[in-house]
């Protein structure tokens, strides 16, 4: 799922990162990456303190922006710390590129004739790769 989402993260990085002077070019892939890293981060954490509802949620198509705010503000701290950028250039990444990844990466998971995301999948990779059947059991009941 990692490489799906960076791929994902790397096809809407054109203004937001590669062609942003605030990212200096020989950068461009490890700021690419540090996003990609905080969208994962933001969804395990999510996960992690009892918000399966709220992923549910989100890939059902419900509006998450409090989730999507989250996240980007995850990624917004990433950047500038590692790469030393100040907030209003952080910010002004993660606003024109988080929720573009996000609406794709949802549209993606919800399309039967896209293949490169899928909600057991991705809850897979948020769990650590936990038993699929017991996910499967899970989504089940949730969607029902």
């Amino acid at each position: 799922m990692f490489e799906n989402l960076l791929n994902l993260v790397k096809e809407h990085a054109g203004d937001a990162i590669i062609h942003n002077s605030a990212i200096p070019n020989e950068h461009n892939d490890a700021a690419i990456e540090t996003t990609t890293n905080g969208i994962m981060e933001g969804l395990k954490n999510q996960l992690g303190n009892g918000g399966l509802d709220g992923l549910t949620s989100l890939f059902q198509g419900n509006n998450q922006s409090g989730m999507v705010q989250n996240i980007s503000q995850n990624v917004a701290g990433s950047l500038m710390q590692k790469f030393g950028i100040e907030n209003q250039a952080a910010q002004s990444i993660v606003n024109s590129l988080i929720p573009v990844v996000m609406n794709k990466f949802v549209n993606k998971t919800n399309d039967p004739n896209d293949s490169s995301f899928d909600l057991q999948g991705i809850m897979g990779s948020l769990m650590g790769g936990g038993n699929s059947s017991n996910i499967g059991g899970m989504l089940g009941k949730i969607f029902g």
